[in-house]
């Protein structure tokens, strides 16, 4: 197998891992399940991912990886908004 299709394979299905959860916490309006720490590790290491990539010149770890950031983001702005204050 070629090398690029793995690697954008690969960089396809770790994106859009978490839309099943995006798509979930919108409909629902719920977040309470979520943890906003690992939220946040995620955007970390995917934002790492993509500076590598630039580093590296990879295109398909920079687009896949700026993408994963993109969801998660989403996903972090959904928490704040629909989160239960106490």
């Amino acid at each position: 197998m070629d090398v690029n299709i793995l690697g954008i394979v690969a960089g396809v299905l770790t994106s859009v891992a978490m839309i099943p959860q995006l798509i979930k916490v919108i409909r629902e309006k719920n977040v309470e399940d979520l943890s906003w720490v690992m939220i946040i590790v995620l955007i970390t290491g995917l934002s790492l991912w993509v500076w590598y990539g630039i580093m590296r010149d990879e295109l398909p770890i920079i687009l896949s990886n700026a993408f994963a950031v993109l969801v998660n983001l989403t996903l972090l702005v959904c928490y704040i908004l629909f989160r239960k204050k106490s």
